[in-house]
């Protein structure tokens, strides 16, 4: 196994696994089922606990057979009463929740881009509008994995979830095939901006803000979302975003053509019809050597994000990012120490964005020379620091806005807990406010007053960014722009607090070793 697919692996393995929100079941007997008409369609959800649920929303018709690696189609009308209150397929995975929970609750099929909405009510559209792009690596997790209700009842929002194709259907490298296929490294990307041109064209129809959009996602999703920023053609179809953990692209496109051609047992010049036909269970098993993702493939993704942030200087969008304090943990959990010096080289090139990491990988060898472990969890905390740092400072400097978090509390209940501490994804449950809901693996008491108080709090944080475009509110300190000349940022735990200068020795120590910020 490559260090690669152990990163992969380990990174879906947390996005997943840490969801730690209740899964989108199907309704309760006792729901009650509505029907309203939509721009599409008659559409029949459920209204639960005063939230309307409208699951498994088609925006795209089913990518396979010729539309198979694909830009995606936007989905046809209906004139028949559309089933919307049961969850739609998760798309194709392996490993993660996927081979955890049992294919019973994770129906996977390559028809599977869809997406589910939670909104207080259909009256009126002016409601802000949560559009949520989830993590696992670009090749693992659903939108169904989240619930969206008490966000939506909670800030009187509506709220998405989406699913896009995962693996070798969303990120291939295989641009060189011929002009169909440019920008095949980036199809995943394509299906969100697609799901954002369905939410700006018909979120009216269930209660919400076509002009008043906010992005969010974390680790995949954050990248995601800082792909959005550097992908022209999804100006204009959200207003504001917040990346959790995301780290931008690095700008490398890389040709796989002869590796899966040969995986394939294949002439390059028939792999495009190998790849149509072949099962997806064996694009599962080639995905190493074929999956290219966050790159600047020239036709989506055209530039790097601090460039598009740049560009679009005070016409850009107002941007939070932030990362966690103990990001690293649970990929050292996870990951074999075997596998630590194969990885770290690796990992160092990322925290570079592609330059070389000979002095940064002095510096840690230097900072934890007997500790292989704090080593490798120093390298993903490095990572996330320096997307999330750079992103927001740049955002502050054109005049558009940018804040900076960092999630400090630790896990409360004894399960991994006192080993993993503020893990990576562990922010996504205050982010919901679901920390008191079941889920795989919990890692939070939700009956912990300061637990509770704390995902009430950061919850309401993004519901007043994206109602104003400013996070701040009632219920957290007054939190300034980040900038580089005094660096004050979130940190948010049990008692929330403003820092100035907390990171300015580790910026100092990175950006002398060439770190990019």
């Amino acid at each position: 196994m490559t260090w690669l697919k152990h990163m992969l692996v380990a990174s879906a393995l947390v996005a997943l696994a840490l969801v730690q929100l209740a899964g989108c079941s199907a309704p309760e007997a006792s729901s009650e089922r509505v029907t309203i008409d939509t721009r599409l369609g008659p559409v029949v959800g459920v209204r639960q606990e005063g939230v309307l649920r409208f699951l498994g929303l088609r925006y795209a018709q089913a990518p396979v057979g010729d539309l198979r690696f694909m830009p995606p189609v936007a989905a046809e009308p209906w004139t028949e009463p559309f089933d919307a209150t049961q969850l739609g397929s998760w798309c194709p995975q392996t490993g993660g929740l996927s081979g955890i929970v049992g294919d019973d609750s994770r129906r996977m099929d390559e028809d599977c881009l869809v997406l589910n909405v939670w909104s207080p009510s259909t009256e009126g559209n002016n409601r802000p509008v949560l559009f949520w792009i989830h993590g696992g690596s670009h090749y693992e997790g659903s939108g169904n994995d989240y619930n969206g209700a008490r966000l939506a009842a909670q800030g009187e929002v509506v709220v998405v979830t989406i699913n896009y194709r995962l693996g070798l259907l969303g990120y291939a490298g295989i641009s060189g095939l011929g002009d169909a296929y440019r920008g095949a490294e980036s199809n995943g990307y394509r299906d969100q901006i697609l799901a954002l041109e369905w939410v700006r064209d018909n979120i009216a129809d269930y209660g919400g803000d076509r002009n008043n959009v906010t992005i969010f996602g974390e680790s995949a999703g954050g990248a995601s979302v800082l792909a959005m920023l550097a992908s022209p053609a999804a100006d204009a179809l959200y207003h504001k975003a917040i990346s959790h953990s995301g780290v931008p692209a690095t700008g490398r496109l890389e040709d796989r053509i002869p590796a899966l051609a040969e995986a394939l047992g294949v002439a390059p010049d028939g792999l495009a019809t190998a790849l149509r036909d072949v099962p997806v269970e064996r694009l599962h098993e080639i995905r190493d050597v074929g999956m290219t993702s966050g790159t600047i493939d020239g036709v989506v993704v055209t530039r790097s994000t601090a460039v598009a942030i740049a560009e679009r200087g005070q016409d850009g969008v107002p941007l939070i990012a932030g990362f966690n304090l103990d990001e690293g943990t649970l990929f050292s959990t996870i990951v074999p120490t075997s596998m630590f010096g194969e990885m770290t080289p690796a990992i160092a090139g990322f925290v570079l964005a592609g330059g070389d990491p000979t002095a940064y990988l002095e510096l840690l060898d230097a900072e934890h020379p007997d500790d292989e472990t704090a080593h490798f969890e120093q390298i993903w905390y490095d990572l996330f620091l320096r997307g999330a740092v750079g992103t927001a400072q740049r955002a502050t400097e054109t005049g558009a806005g940018g804040w900076l978090y960092r999630f400090d509390m630790k896990a409360t209940v004894p399960f991994l807990g006192s080993r993993l501490g503020a893990t990576h994804a562990a922010e996504i449950a205050f982010t919901f406010n679901t920390v008191s809901e079941d889920s795989v693996l919990n890692l939070y008491d939700g009956d912990d007053p300061d637990v509770a108080r704390l995902a009430e709090q950061w919850s309401g944080t993004i519901i007043n960014f994206a109602r104003t475009g400013n996070p701040n509110g009632e219920g957290l300190p007054e939190w300034p722009r980040y900038s580089s000349q005094d660096r004050r940022i979130l940190v948010l735990n049990a008692e929330s607090r403003i820092e100035t200068n907390l990171l300015e020795a580790r910026v100092k120590k990175l950006a002398a070793v060439g770190v990019p910020f």
